[in-house]
């Protein structure tokens, strides 16, 4: 059965965590955190030889997590083309969150594919990973 004969997808309803290793945890948290606007949700550390933060909105469906393995290095982002990418439909909060970008010293980059950079600001984090800020609509 396919998930679009279903009265509810199994997924329906869940929370989406995106987790990934960093070296620099209070850089890029700074960068999530002060840069885009999420909110650290919790901390930890050595759990399990781990340090981390979890980021997001109380309530929200998803959790952005960076973890810090003891002993261990997670270098840097393995191509220019892994992305976050965020839809914005407010034209006036997305020139706001540009503004805050700059602000912090945070300056755009080209995108691997130049589809982001239409309608969008690329971004790279303190470990490469890029974040696009995509002024528009998802249309679901």
């Amino acid at each position: 059965m396919s998930p679009t004969t279903l009265e509810r997808p199994p997924l329906a309803g869940c929370i989406l965590r995106v987790v990934r290793p960093t070296d620099q945890m209070d850089a890029v948290v700074a960068f999530y955190r002060d840069g885009l606007g999420f909110p650290e949700l919790t901390r930890f550390s050595d759990h399990n030889g781990f340090d981390g933060a979890i980021l997001g909105f109380p309530g929200a469906p998803y959790h952005l997590e960076f973890t810090r393995a003891h002993g261990r290095s997670a270098g840097r982002a393995p191509t220019p083309d892994n992305l976050l990418v965020v839809y914005m439909p407010d034209a006036r909060a997305w020139s706001r969150m540009i503004g805050v970008m700059q602000r912090r010293g945070h300056r755009p980059v080209d995108s691997f594919n130049p589809y982001w950079d239409r309608e969008g600001v690329t971004y790279e984090d303190p470990d490469g990973y890029r974040v696009v800020l995509h002024q528009g609509i998802w249309p679901v």
